[in-house]
């Protein structure tokens, strides 16, 4: 249609997310929407970012301003309110919903002994429909609404039933993007008739699961266009196994669900302009990654030598990640090779008992800090020589973008992301960027690790091409953003064609 946004053409978007940074974060979904609006403005668009107003954001410090007060939000049979409150970030624009009856606590998602709100149906829904109220009552006619995962699923669905006509959002086109599927915002269909979607939704193909309220997949059904964070993690989530039940429901979008890999945000990961590290580097001046393979050694207590490779491992224990298998195979990696392991993270605690001891019965072999800290995390991406990720699942993954960066070769399992970001080394050619395994087993994370490490020591010319071609890939926000630029316009097309 004539006078539509195109791709190349200046669009009104606005980002319902439950977390981003540089606010509040817990896990990638607040990288992405940190830094794609942000790579968005710098295209050209006009982008807002709504996020839920958290006990642990700092008003002063952010120096967050009053916007609209108060703000009427209708849920179920009555009308609730809430503040809002607003600031600028570079060239984005962020609104707060402020309401202690839902945000003032200590957690995100859950309370200290990680137990989930019993009210998060509510919570995010009641966070979703103010969100799209600030959107009208503040004028903001958006060309797209961009919402996040389960949390923020239910906008397109209120865009459909409440806002069709509106005169300010009502021509909005709506993106679902699905960070980890394995999430979907499943609660009881008690919370179903305050969330205001109709009984004639709460169907099989819609908003029912199992007798209670699926988010996600009612998000998905009404979305104008779905995606999800990297190509193969779009295959995989058709299949039944990877979809998490939603296999059929993604197939059935057709090609309305798009799978968009992940940008790095090299603003802050990388080598040359990094603070946190103990020395800045480039591709071509390699002193600086040994001076931080040096220092990470000593702050990590391992052996200070320069000739054995170090093998970083960063990331949240949980069974998505893999590293059950490592702590099934790293004893048996130890004893049979020479290499150096760093380990940071924490989760599952029979994980963080397996690896925390382990520098105690291997001194100068193994390091861990079991915690989360970030400026060790940027330690070991500039100072390890290998980064391991034996994820079961991966939607996309980032660090394995930040350790090309960095020149630390990838060792990952081939799934979701990894697999489309990584190239497998070839050891007749010296090609690739890392070295990547299929079976989720502790035989297959050794035997890789095992492959990386003879490939240090007995082909370092290969292990050298392979640095230079890791460090010179390219996986910043902009070429994701224009893949976005093409699935908004698309959405567009669909909305205002009635589809």
């Amino acid at each position: 249609m004539s006078g539509e946004p195109r791709v190349g053409t200046a669009m009104k978007i606005a980002f319902l997310a439950s977390e981003a940074v540089p606010f509040v974060k817990s896990g990638g979904l607040a990288d992405v929407a940190g830094a794609l609006p942000k790579a968005m403005a710098a295209r050209g668009h006009e982008v807002i970012v709504i996020l839920p107003k958290y006990q642990m954001i700092n008003s002063e410090h952010w120096r967050l301003e009053p916007f609209i007060n108060p703000l009427g939000v209708w849920m179920g049979d009555g009308e609730e309110w809430c503040s809002t409150t607003t600031c600028p970030v570079g060239n984005v624009r962020y609104y707060f919903i402020e309401s202690n009856k839902y945000f003032d606590r200590h957690g995100i998602y859950h309370d200290a002994e990680f137990e989930d709100y019993r009210d998060n149906a509510r919570r995010f829904g009641f966070f979703t429909r103010a969100a799209l109220q600030l959107c009208r009552d503040s004028g903001f006619a958006a060309d797209i609404i961009h919402a996040h995962d389960w949390q923020t699923a239910l906008a397109p669905a209120y865009l459909k039933v409440w806002h069709w006509d509106d005169p300010v959002i009502g021509r909005a086109a709506s993106v679902l993007t699905i960070h980890n599927i394995a999430h979907q915002g499943k609660y009881d269909r008690a919370d179903y008739e305050h969330l205001g979607l109709h009984w004639h939704n709460f169907t099989a193909d819609r908003f029912e699961d199992f007798g209670g309220i699926n988010m996600l997949k009612g998000g998905i059904y009404f979305a104008d266009m779905v995606t999800t964070v990297s190509p193969t993690y779009a295959d995989e989530t058709r299949g039944e196994v990877g979809g998490n039940g939603l296999g059929e429901v993604l197939c059935n979008k057709g090609d309305r669900y798009w799978g968009i890999l992940n940008g790095a945000d090299y603003d802050h990961w990388d080598p040359a302009i990094d603070p946190l590290i103990p020395r800045q580097y480039r591709p071509r001046a390699k002193t600086g990654k040994r001076i931080c393979k040096r220092a990470l050694q000593e702050r990590l207590g391992l052996e200070p030598a320069a000739d054995i490779p170090l093998i970083g491992v960063v990331g949240r224990f949980v069974d998505q990640k893999g590293f059950d298998l490592l702590a099934e195979s790293i004893e048996w990696i130890i004893g049979s090779m020479r290499v150096q392991i760093a380990i940071l993270g924490a989760g599952e605690k029979e994980l963080e008992w397996t690896f925390g001891p382990l520098p105690g019965r291997h001194p100068g072999r193994i390091g861990s800090y079991i915690g989360y800290n970030e400026e060790l995390a940027h330690w070991i991406e500039a100072g390890a020589d290998f980064l391991l990720m034996p994820s079961r699942f991966e939607p996309c993954g980032l660090n394995q973008l930040y350790s090309l960066k960095y020149g630390t070769l990838p060792i990952v399992r081939a799934t979701g992301g990894l697999n489309d970001t990584v190239i497998q080394y070839d050891e007749r050619t010296g090609e690739g960027t890392g070295f990547k395994f299929l079976l989720p087993t502790a035989q297959a994370v050794y035997d890789t690790v095992g492959w990386a490490v003879s490939t240090y020591y007995d082909r370092p010319k290969h292990m050298k091409k392979m640095i230079a071609a890791a460090m010179a890939e390219d996986f910043s926000w902009n070429r994701s953003a224009a893949a976005y630029e093409h699935a908004y316009a698309k959405a567009i097309e669909i909305r205002r064609s009635g589809a």
